[in-house]
């Protein structure tokens, strides 16, 4: 009862009460949010490298961040309701929203279109077969997708401790994702798979790239984990 709970509260806060989104992000992670986001922006190519595709968009911060740092940008959201709360937010920067409507594992896009591939604290569907094959199909070759897949507040505060403790209650996990466990999640894609923990103040980002080479490169980053695994 409590997991659907959960579950319809997370649905309402990407649809029908899509305008709370930033209050509350900024709320459970005490203003850390949108340096979490930031956290992709050095693993980027540069902005002359091709056209950058951000999933699951939100409100539109990231597509902010990454025009202002001179990159030509893409959004793509399933909820219907963020696509017009990132527009304005865009608008009113005066940069251009290039933002559609769909879902990660029916990407609108050509192959090999897009230079990098960002995304900022998906659902599940970033492990879906389905959603690897197609980022993996739109990235150029050397492309880079780069997801924030988890912020964590390490302050021993009360209020981290409350905000952990609501996390546990709801059942959530809270705490970092085993590096190698991130790795074995993406082994399948067919992309090269690196997990990165980036340390910040009061707080650390749970990072994975995924990188579109060559079958041989591919086989090397899995013999690579493998011996990792066994040492």
């Amino acid at each position: 009862m409590l997991r659907a709970f959960w579950r319809f509260g997370f649905r309402l806060l990407y649809n029908e009460c899509a305008f709370t989104y930033d209050l509350v992000s900024r709320a459970v992670s005490l203003g850390k949010w949108r340096c979490w986001q930031r956290s992709v922006m050095q693993f980027l190519p540069p902005p002359d490298a091709g056209p950058v595709l951000e999933l699951a968009h939100g409100t539109g911060d990231l597509q902010i961040d990454l025009q202002k740092a001179g990159y030509r940008t893409i959004g793509l959201d399933l909820s219907r309701n963020m696509g017009p709360l990132a527009q304005r937010k865009l608008y009113r920067h005066r940069l251009r929203a290039a933002l559609l409507r769909g879902e990660a594992a029916r990407l609108p896009f050509e192959s090999a279109s897009v230079a990098a591939l960002v995304c900022s604290f998906p659902t599940s569907f970033i492990f879906d077969r389905q959603s690897t094959a197609e980022i993996r199909r739109v990235l150029k070759r050397g492309g880079l997708a780069v997801i924030v897949l988890n912020g964590l507040l390490t302050g021993n505060g009360v209020i981290e401790k409350f905000i952990g403790g609501l996390y546990r209650f709801s059942g959530q996990d809270y705490g970092a994702i085993d590096e190698e466990g991130i790795c074995e999640r993406f082994r399948a894609s067919g992309l090269s798979v690196e997990a990165h923990t980036l340390p910040m103040e009061g707080s650390l980002a749970q990072i994975v790239l995924l990188k579109k080479v060559s079958a041989e490169a591919k086989a090397e980053c899995n013999e690579s984990l493998d011996l990792a695994r066994e040492s």
